[in-house]
């Protein structure tokens, strides 16, 4: 029964003058949201997602959604992971400057084991 059904969906479509497409849709507005530093989409950050949608008539504050929970969790395995690497790099610098200070070192020490001027050389140098 879904062969037939196919077939005939199938043939009429390909004698129809309108366009039919089965890629998706790009959302609206992700270029201008971009442009003017906001997110992609309106449910990624900000006041609708990351506040909570309801709270006790007392004023208490609604439990937090699995959704909230998530994102709390993305965020501060995010920020473990800046710190990481904000250390990584600075522990390059730091041996980075060490290896500049030893190489700086050994070229003093080579030029002090040269050779130094003698009798003529040496008065005139220092005239």
């Amino acid at each position: 029964m879904a062969a037939p059904v196919r077939t005939l969906c199938c043939s009429v479509l390909r004698h129809s003058s309108r366009c039919f497409t089965t890629t998706c849709g790009s959302q609206a507005g992700i270029k201008w949201r971009t442009e003017n530093g906001l997110a992609r989409s309106g449910t990624e950050y900000g006041p609708m997602t990351d506040l909570p949608d309801w709270s006790f008539a007392d004023g208490r504050p609604a439990p937090p959604l699995k959704g909230q929970l998530r994102r709390k969790q993305e965020r501060e395995t995010l920020a473990r992971r800046v710190v990481n690497l904000s250390s990584e790099v600075d522990k390059g610098m730091e041996v980075w400057r060490e290896k500049q200070e030893e190489a700086k070192r050994m070229q003093e020490r080579n030029k002090s084991l040269l050779l130094k001027p003698k009798g003529n050389l040496l008065l005139k140098k220092y005239k």
